[in-house]
């Protein structure tokens, strides 16, 4: 009679062999609990914290949504998958932004390629350099006008309000070139920061004011009768929101930016492709604006929250793209604001200013990631 050993030999080692798999999933959930623990428990003092200063827009909700906020939480993805916290610094104001990151009270800052042209010779000391795109404003930038103004001819004579240097005072100049119209041939009323801008409209102090999302919508609301005249989406790709660094802040922190500007793009695409991941994103911008949640859905809406292949095509990491690139924005407006008498005709070139290594060490495939025209 034959044995049966063989396959009871057989069927005791498919039995070991499953046992010790399944003893080292266990001894593996068990080592990611204790670190998750050991990460919950982790105080705060000792955990690294990247601080970025943000002005209120909706550009930046890729981040702001992946960080569940502004301030920094063990609760944020970026803590519970990189192990590091972001602190979103609320700084509407230029001036006070700029000297924050000066000082080192800011890691990131915010800043337009185009307006930032205007700003590169005073920061050559601290080699700034251009490291990642958040956004394209998308009719986020606009210019609201009272009732009676219908076309941008009417604009002749009449005062504009804006902040100066920024990527109001950037559309502007677009507004009045494609109108055929002289800088000189409006009356400029520069202010310090948007929420001025909108101030003296709202006071009736101005004929028109060039403003971005949400505060626009605030003056719709308020001035019976006004409008928007023109905005972004009649100039799709004009203003690049982007984050700027200090050339020793990148060289020392490369991992860390890495890790950043991953789980950023993890969060835009999520929000670009889900109503609800949208949702999410419009409750914490409203909740840290202070701003309701319609108006902070239009200024998500008013914007391209941008991919990694965005920032592959807006850096031309490969040299073949034939869109608009952030070098072709940098030498169109810094030729313009040479015009109007600011330092921007010798400025460094593009190469200098800008970094494309951190997204370069980015690698993120799928649809959700792909760049926009590819979408």
């Amino acid at each position: 009679m034959k044995s049966n050993f063989p396959f009871f030999r057989t069927i005791l080692i498919i039995t070991g062999i499953i046992a010790g798999l399944m003893f080292m999933a266990f001894l593996t959930n068990l080592f990611d609990l204790k670190e998750r623990i050991r990460m919950v428990r982790k105080p705060v003092s000792e955990i690294r914290i990247i601080r970025i200063g943000v002005v209120t827009w909706g550009g930046y909700a890729g981040g702001e949504y992946f960080n569940k906020g502004f301030q920094p939480t063990k609760k944020s993805r970026f803590y519970r998958e990189y192990g590091f916290m972001v602190d979103f610094k609320l700084i509407d104001e230029l001036n006070v932004s700029r000297n924050a990151w000066k000082s080192g009270e800011i890691d990131l800052m915010w800043a337009t390629v185009g307006a930032f042209t205007t700003e590169v010779e005073e920061l050559r000391e601290f080699q700034p350099q251009i490291i990642f795109q958040s956004d394209w404003s998308r009719g986020g930038d606009a210019i609201v006008v009272r009732e009676g103004i219908n076309s941008e001819p009417g604009l002749r004579g009449k005062k504009i309000s804006f902040a100066e240097t920024t990527p109001s005072h950037t559309f502007l100049l677009w507004l009045l070139e494609s109108a055929n119209l002289e800088y000189s041939d409006v009356d400029p009323v520069k202010v310090a920061n948007v929420l001025e801008a909108a101030d003296l409209f709202l006071k009736g102090e101005v004929d028109a004011a060039v403003l971005w999302s949400p505060g626009d919508a605030e003056c719709l609301s308020q001035v019976v009768g006004s409008k928007i005249l023109q905005s972004t989406r009649e100039a799709p790709d004009l203003i690049a929101d982007v984050f700027v660094a200090k050339k020793e802040f990148v060289d020392k922190n490369k991992d860390l930016l890495k890790d950043l500007f991953e789980g950023w793009l993890i969060g835009a695409a999520e929000i670009n492709s889900s109503p609800a991941a949208k949702r999410k994103a419009v409750k914490i911008l409203s909740r840290e604006l202070n701003c309701p949640r319609d108006i902070c859905l239009q200024a998500i809406n008013n914007v391209r929250l941008c991919t990694y292949g965005d920032n592959v095509n807006f850096f031309n990491i490969y040299g073949n793209y034939s869109g608009t690139a952030g070098e072709d924005i940098y030498n169109k407006m810094s030729a313009e604001y040479a015009k109007l008498g600011y330092h921007t005709d010798n400025i460094v070139s593009w190469q200098h200013i800008s970094n494309s290594s951190i997204i370069e060490s980015v690698n993120m495939e799928g649809p959700g990631n792909a760049a926009e025209s590819e979408d």
